[in-house]
Parts: C-alpha cells; structure tokens; sequence
C-alpha cells in the first residue's frame, strides 16, 4: 500500500464511517452503522443521490420474509439453499450465501421497524422456477410507494427515475393497475376516469416540484433510505467526488475529496466503505470484462452515468483483488436506443414487452435463437453467444399491426398514441409484408419469412417447441393472461408489420472486489486490507454471475450493507436490534460539522 495521501487543503473532517457512494448498499450500511451508534457521512459524487437503485425496480429477493405469508406461501431455508447452490455453480460460496439466507430475514425486519424503508410483497416467481429449490412465488418484495414531498428540500436531490421508462415523468405503481388503466382507457370508462384523475394529480405536481412526487419501484426505495438517513442525522453530501484513499501505515484512515468548496481531507475512524455502484460506465474495464464488447461490439447501459468505477480503481490501487471471474459478469439487460425531441438519446430497458403474446425476437439473421419470455439477464446472455461470430450483438423485436397497437412495442405505447413520430426518427422500422419490413431493417427476408411460418405453425395452438415460451410461471407472469392458451404465444398476423433493434446493456455488475463475507477488502493474497470495505456493486456478487429471480442484486446488496455496518460498530452475529444512534463516543458531532462545511452546493 501507498504512503498516506497529501491533502491540498487544510479542511479536515472526522467520522467513524466514511461511505462513499448513495445507493442502497452505500445507505442501507451508513443506516446501519448510524444506528449502532457510530458518527456517518456519505458523499456522492453526482447532483443527485440514489444511485442505480433509484432506476431500479426497487425489488429485493428475501427467501422465507415475512410478507410471503399474506401470499399464503410455504417456502423453507433448504430449499432456498438448493436453489443458490444450483444456481451459482461452480461459484457457489457457501459461507456468504449462509450469511445471506441468515441475515436477510433479520435486515428487511430491521428496515422495516427502525427506519422509513417499508416494503410490500410482490407475485414474482423465481426466474427459473422449474431448478431445485425454486418457487413459484414468495421470494421477492417491493418498496412500497412513496410521497417524495417528505424529503422537504431534498426532493430535488433524489435521482429521477429511467425517463423512457415513465410516461411525462409519471411513474406506475408496482402491481401494474395503473397500466391496466393506460391500457384500457378508451374502452372503459372506469379505466378513462382514472387516467383523467392520475394525470391531473401529476400535473399538478410537475407545476409545483418540477417532477412527480408520488414514486414507485426503486425511486421509492431510494428516497425511503435517504429519508431515512438525513432523519438520522447523516449528511448525504452530493456532487462531492472522493479522488484518493488516505493511507496511513497499512490502514485506509480517510479519503480526500473534492467538493462544492473544494478539496478536503475526510478522516474515518471505523472505516472507508466503497459503494460506488460498479463498473458498468468504465469503457476500459468492460472492454476487457464484457465477451460482446471485447469481440469489437458496444454497449448501451442505463445505468447512472457515474458508475465509472471509481470504487473498483481506488480499491486496485491499494491492492485489492478485483478479477474477472464468471462467465457473466454483469446483469444483462436487452435495450434499444429512443431518439429524444431534446437531440439526445434515451436507453429504454426491455422488461415487459417480449412476453406478450405475438412478439419475437430474431438476430440479423432472420432466426429465433431463444425464449424470449425469460428473463432479461437469460435473453440477453442469449443475444451474446447468438452473435458470438459477429461484430454486433443485437436483435429485433417483429410483431404484425394489431400487436404492437394492443401491446406497445419498447418506447411504443399502445393506442391511440401514435406510431408514426417513431417511425420517422426511425426508433421503428415497419414494411407491408415480411419482406419489405426485413429489407428495411437489414436483416434475412427469406430466413424471416420462414421462421414466422415455422414460428406460426405451432403458435396457432398456443405451442412454442422450438424454445418452450410459456412453460414457466416466470414466462407466464409478465404475459397476457387473458390470452388463451398460452399467455405468451400468438400467432404473427397480417401486416404491416414493425421491427425495433435492441441491442445490449447491463442493470450492473457482478464481477467486482473480493471481500470477506463482513465486507473487508481483500488484497491478492487474500488478507484483508484494513479499513477498507466494499458493499453494492462494487463487490463481487453472491450470486456467482447469475441472475435467478427478481431482487438477487438489491436483497444482496441492502443484507451485506446491513452486516457491513453492524460488523463496523462491533456487533457480533446477525440480531434485528442494536443500539440508538449517538450513544458511540463522540455521537453526532462529526455529522453536524460536516453538515456545515459541504452542504451548501449540494
């Protein structure tokens, strides 16, 4: 490790905890470690806090939580344990996957009673229920929406939510009853009525704060652990940059930041945790991380554009061991590119509209090459090694007319919205029949037109042989289930028909630091390196790489926060309760300082 940073100002703050980064593993640990009584403070080196969880879907994955019973579900900790095991392979760790089952329950307790975090539960399956261990339902709980007024002045600080993924910034609740109204409201009127009183509420609240304050999904989560953090007196100091570690003897002490007033020495007791949510933006590193990327493709992700690493580069500095080990390193979502009325460009991520009924998928080629009703993370590990000989990992989405007007299509919104501002900035490429449309897009017309032939032959029934879409309560779940008899498979009709390339992107990584299961950085020798620790994506992933069921990334990320900040505060095993904030020497003082030397400008 290197001598101990030079700072190039006198400003020099003091806590126990410094953590750097505010998304759910960065807050859910400085919670934690705030209520066991050590002084926090957490910088964010972006205008706004919430990291990638605030585009996030806001779902954790917790076997055997306590919601699961208003479901009436029965689930035990085995079979939870069978299901990892098969799932994460030969990356199977089983100290953190005990810690995880064990503690996780525990968290989500501890959240829901000491904090503003409330959470609700959800249908989910597991993504692959039909594997040892897996379940139909039960596994998977939401944040439970939230008022973002109650953060007073913060509000223009939460990160709002994937603009593709909102209609004029309104978000939809997590039980999709505000879709089923969009969806239906020129054919019902109780449907009409309410998108009226939706849309009048919303824009009543776009006039006062500029953007919707009634949150949903991971913006709910996001502001719930930020407002549960400023009420405890943890300043969450945005466009605040950490640049180095400080170094003294073989302890992380500190790091110097830049700020709102310039730099400035932060010192830490206790320890630097580095919650910088992963690599996804670092160009260099997925080059070399990402098997489409390295054979000459690109790479559109969603994420914040501030996940650039910074964690993972500061903590290989001081050597830290950070390898590329699973075969998939990052959660892979499919997503297309939206042409903006600004000139930008938007990303809209894929997760509804491939279980519908009526929709393929197929590679230049003109072929189908998997079930496009499993997850986003199989579809898109799918799109790699379908396009393993070609430059460009890709597909296109075909339905016929009647489809994409009942369904939507990407950023298509079903009718009335009109298709054709789409068509002419050319996010949709449309032809009269198969072959028109395949020439347009540039792909194999004459493949095309045999796969939807082949494709139809079977789909007339309800029947998928080729690839089995349908035939998991997963497929199932995010399909039409008033289409009969498959809720996923329908035929491709008459034209015209429409096509929309979708390329690939990530939600974020899983290869990152290697730690110890409390979250203690680990140098190449596998000894800790004192001081520093690693939560979120900047560490390496319990999952082993892959992607089993809805919330595998934030029930993780907030259950080792939990016990990153406990083992911080000195408290042994995984207990719900702990002690009230400030009883730790030296209580709040450190948190009231900070707040008045970096909170202008934030």
């Amino acid at each position: 490790m290197t001598n101990a940073t030079r700072a190039t100002s006198n400003a020099t703050l003091t806590c126990d905890v410094l953590v750097i980064g505010s998304g759910a593993g960065g807050l859910s640990t400085a919670i934690t470690a705030r209520k066991h009584g050590l002084d926090v403070i957490v910088i964010e080196k972006e205008p706004f806090f919430g990291g990638t969880t605030a585009f996030s879907g806001g779902v954790l994955w917790i076997p055997g939580n306590r919601h699961a019973s208003s479901n009436h579900v029965t689930d035990t900790r085995e079979a939870a344990l069978s299901y990892m095991r098969n799932e994460t392979g030969a990356f199977f760790d089983a100290a953190a996957v005990d810690a995880f089952l064990d503690t996780g329950l525990h968290m989500l307790d501890f959240f829901e009673r000491e904090t503003a975090v409330k959470f609700v539960p959800t249908l989910y399956p597991d993504y692959h229920p039909n594997v040892g261990g897996g379940v139909d339902i039960g596994r998977s709980v939401v944040a439970a929406p939230f008022d973002a007024r109650a953060l007073g002045t913060d509000i223009v600080r939460l990160r709002p939510p994937l603009k593709t993924i909102t209609f004029i910034g309104m978000m939809f609740n997590s039980s999709n009853a505000d879709l089923k109204h969009f969806f239906n409201a020129t054919r019902s009127l109780t449907s009409a009525l309410y998108v009226a009183k939706r849309l009048a509420s919303h824009l009543k609240d776009l006039a006062l704060y500029r953007r919707g304050v009634q949150v949903t999904s991971g913006n709910a989560l996001a502001a719930r652990l930020a407002k549960s953090a400023l009420d405890l007196g943890i300043p969450i100091h945005t466009n605040t940059a950490a640049r180095e570690l400080i170094v003294a003897g073989q302890r992380v002490t500190g790091a110097l930041v830049s700020g709102p007033d310039g730099e400035m020495r932060i010192t830490a007791r206790r320890g630097v945790v580095l919650a910088c949510g992963g690599f996804s933006h670092d160009v260099a590193r997925i080059a070399r991380a990402y098997p489409h990327v390295r054979r000459g493709g690109e790479h559109v992700s969603p994420v914040p554009p501030g996940n650039t690493g910074d964690g993972v580069g500061m903590a290989e500095r001081l050597g830290a061991k950070v390898t590329i080990r699973y075969p998939q390193p990052a959660a892979w979502m499919p997503v297309s590119r939206v042409p903006m009325r600004d000139g930008g460009v938007g990303v809209f991520p894929h997760l509804l509209d491939r279980y519908k009924p009526g929709i393929i998928g197929v590679t230049r080629a003109g072929k189908r090459f998997t079930n496009e009703a499993n997850s986003y993370h199989d579809v898109g590990a799918a799109m790699i090694e379908a396009c393993a000989n070609e430059r460009e990992t890709a597909m296109w989405l075909i339905c016929d007319h009647a489809t994409i007007r009942k369904y939507g299509l990407g950023f298509a919104k079903p009718a009335p919205v009109p298709l054709g501002p789409l068509l002419r900035n050319g996010y949709l490429t449309s032809g009269r029949t198969l072959a028109e449309l395949a020439r347009s897009a540039g792909l194999d017309g004459v493949a095309l037109e045999a796969t939807v032939k082949r494709y139809n032959a079977d789909a007339v029934r309800g029947e998928d042989p080729e690839f089995g879409r349908g035939t998991t309560s997963f497929n199932r779940y995010l399909a039409d289930p008033e289409h009969r008899p498959n809720p996923c498979v329908a035929p491709i009709g008459d034209g015209p028909y429409y096509a929309l390339k979708v390329v690939m992107g990530d939600l974020g990584t899983f290869d990152g630091i290697s730690t110890k299961v409390t979250g203690e950085v680990l140098n190449e020798a596998g000894a800790p390196i004192s001081g520093l620790y690693a939560v979120g994506n900047d560490r390496a992933s319990v999952m082993g790489g892959n992607y089993p069921g809805a919330g595998i990334t934030l029930g993780p990320i907030m259950t080792f926060g939990y016990i990153t900040g406990r083992h911080l505060a000195g408290v042994a095993g995984a207990g719900a309760s702990g002690a009230t904030a400030g009883n730790h020497q030296g209580g709040s003082t450190g948190a009231r300082e900070t707040e008045t030397v970096l909170r202008t400008g934030t």
